[in-house]
């Protein structure tokens, strides 16, 4: 799944081919990449015709557009289906992008050839020869329009209220995320992947944290001091803006940029991924243990399992 710093390259390269630009033609060409939007393609389709695209948001792992502006009253009615009242319509609204595990939004020449997991094309009301196009293989990703929370200065989608803020976000508070931690009596891993405590890390980077901070990822929350948590979330923002740095983190040609292009962070991964190589700091290899479905990797020398 793609973590903070690949939804940040994807959401920086939206920005700037996409942000500002009005819809022309929604074509929705796989019912699943819409099926998080509950009234179907066609509404779809309909509702965000004529408007236009706001600066690209994200928040942890999500990722949205807010959208403004009118008229898709009477292709609602041409589509067959009722027509939409105005001001929910030109307001509040956003499209939520949801990449699951191998969702790309790739803008792309008019002119290039449709790729093969191609499920939905939007095409803007403008001279540019480009259009954004919603590929993914697995179909597990999707796009939906939500209304935004009422007052919300970053016009945040109503269905992701509950996210935590992301160690990247000025507004994120090292205080209130250090006491919810110490009140969440769990295993530091497991805090640090829930999305409604600090948004944005996965497991790769999670890994990549806690192999920098010394830490075992049972090591309980509870046994957690203030300089502790300030040196972990140290060590959380760091790895993630050097994965900034080289455009995220790239195992495969599932996750690219707007662009097509890969990540190479994957090159600098000091934990994960390399069991049986030798830890950087002291050489020991490094193992790799089942945890949640996933796996976790970790320096047995260096981040020594808490005492029972």
């Amino acid at each position: 799944m793609p973590e903070l710093p690949e939804v940040e390259v994807v959401r920086r390269g939206l920005e700037r081919w996409v942000s500002g630009r009005t819809i022309d033609v929604v074509e929705v060409r796989h019912p699943r990449a819409i099926r998080r939007h509950t009234a179907g393609a066609a509404d779809f389709a309909a509702r965000l015709k004529g408007l236009r695209l706001g600066t690209a948001r994200r928040r942890g792992k999500y990722l949205w557009l807010p959208v403004t502006g009118g008229g898709p009253a009477a292709q609602s009615a041409a589509e067959g289906i009722a027509p939409i009242v105005t001001p929910s319509v030109t307001h509040g609204l956003a499209i939520l992008a949801h990449l699951g595990m191998s969702g790309q939004l790739l803008v792309q020449p008019q002119r290039a050839p449709d790729e093969k997991h191609l499920r939905i094309r939007i095409r803007f009301a403008d001279a540019q020869d480009t259009e954004l196009r919603f590929v993914d293989q697995r179909t597990f990703g999707g796009l939906s329009l939500h209304d935004t929370v009422p007052g919300d200065p970053d016009q945040l989608p109503d269905v992701i209220a509950h996210i935590a803020r992301d160690p990247l976000d000025p507004a994120f508070d090292d205080n209130a995320f250090h006491t919810a931690l110490r009140r969440r009596r769990t295993t530091i891993k497991r805090a640090l992947l829930d999305q409604t405590l600090i948004s944005g890390v996965g497991n790769i980077y999670a890994d990549e944290a806690l192999w920098r901070s010394k830490l075992h990822y049972e090591r309980p929350t509870a046994t957690f001091t203030r300089p502790r948590t300030a040196e972990l979330l140290g060590h959380v923002r760091d790895v993630m803006n050097a994965a900034l740095a080289v455009g995220g983190t790239s195992f495969d040609s599932l996750y690219v940029n707007v662009n097509g292009e890969s990540g190479y962070f994957d090159r600098s991964l000091d934990a994960y991924g390399r069991e049986d190589e030798p830890c950087r700091r002291c050489g020991t290899p490094i193992r790799r243990r089942p945890w949640m479905n996933r796996s976790s990797y970790f320096c047995p020398r260096c981040q020594r399992p808490p005492r029972p």
